[in-house]
């Protein structure tokens, strides 16, 4: 790719991504209008499921779509700037990375400006980790739904959240007996979260291994939002938050509970704004 070709990109996605860049509570300008319509795709996560209700989804407190104050969802950022844009949450409690195809069809056929995509958790958290999806599987089902948003809505911009380190909810969860009784009530992420206190060279070697797998999924979703002109990846910045206990359902210390979701909320949207404009391989 010449550099002029490069530029002469980055501009296009610039001016289609502008409204991203444009702080909470300032005007957009016409060339960087904000969206007037929004899906959120992914699982339980983007569905808030736990956050409010017992084992239920909670999607006014989700991360992406929710109109609660109390998490400050991209929803109610973007309303500051456009307060007529309409939050469809197209996520399904349990979906994994195969889904995703079915969601983007159904964003696609909604019409919608802007996309955010968490998806993963459910792909590296299965009952074994010989159960876990693998990167090769993931990465196609991925670039499926990537090209289904690319042919029904090639104008909206897609934003792709990194999936949560999941070692890290071992790591803040092992010494509580709360979280390992839920954990084991509930077959909770057994590939990472079996035998919690586990100190043997097995589950140790064990929990690398699943960890390695969402670092894998991870730079699957990054190559692969940067091949398209309108996808930003949030750089690792949900990979690498701190996430405490404290941030958890205590229903099944698994789910981000409100507290959770305002995080998520928070550390996407800075992504969003701070994000460089992907500009793809010639």
């Amino acid at each position: 790719m010449s550099r002029r070709h490069a530029l002469r990109i980055a501009l296009v996605v610039a001016a289609s991504l502008g409204w991203a860049l444009v702080p909470a509570g300032t005007a957009a300008s016409d060339s960087a209008a904000p969206p007037g319509s929004m899906s959120g795709l992914g699982d339980s996560i983007t569905r808030g499921f736990n956050a409010c209700g017992w084992f239920a989804d909670c999607t006014s407190r989700s991360w992406s779509t929710g109109s609660s104050t109390s998490v400050d969802s991209h929803r109610n950022r973007i309303r500051t700037q456009n307060p007529d844009l309409v939050a469809y949450n197209d996520a399904r409690s349990g979906a994994k990375i195969a889904d995703l195809a079915g969601q983007a069809r159904t964003a696609a056929s909604r019409g919608v400006d802007y996309v955010t995509i968490l998806m993963g958790a459910n792909d590296a958290c299965a009952s074994s980790e010989a159960s876990m999806t693998s990167v090769a599987d993931f990465e196609s089902h991925f670039r499926a739904a990537m090209q289904e948003l690319a042919a029904g809505i090639p104008q909206a911009s897609v934003f792709v959240a990194s999936i949560p380190d999941i070692k890290r909810l071992w790591s803040v969860g092992k010494d509580s007996s709360s979280a390992r009784t839920a954990w084991a009530a509930f077959g909770i992420c057994q590939s990472m979260l079996a035998s919690p206190r586990s100190t043997s060279a097995g589950d140790e070697a064990r929990r690398e291994r699943v960890r390695q797998r969402v670092v894998d999924f991870n730079g699957v979703l990054a190559r692969v939002c940067a091949e398209y002109g309108t996808c930003r990846y949030d750089g690792g910045a949900v990979f690498s938050y701190p996430f405490t206990l404290g941030q958890l359902s205590t229903w099944d210390y698994f789910h981000p509970n409100t507290s959770g979701q305002r995080v998520l909320a928070e550390v996407t949207y800075q992504a969003v704004q701070s994000s460089p404009v992907a500009v793809p391989d010639a």
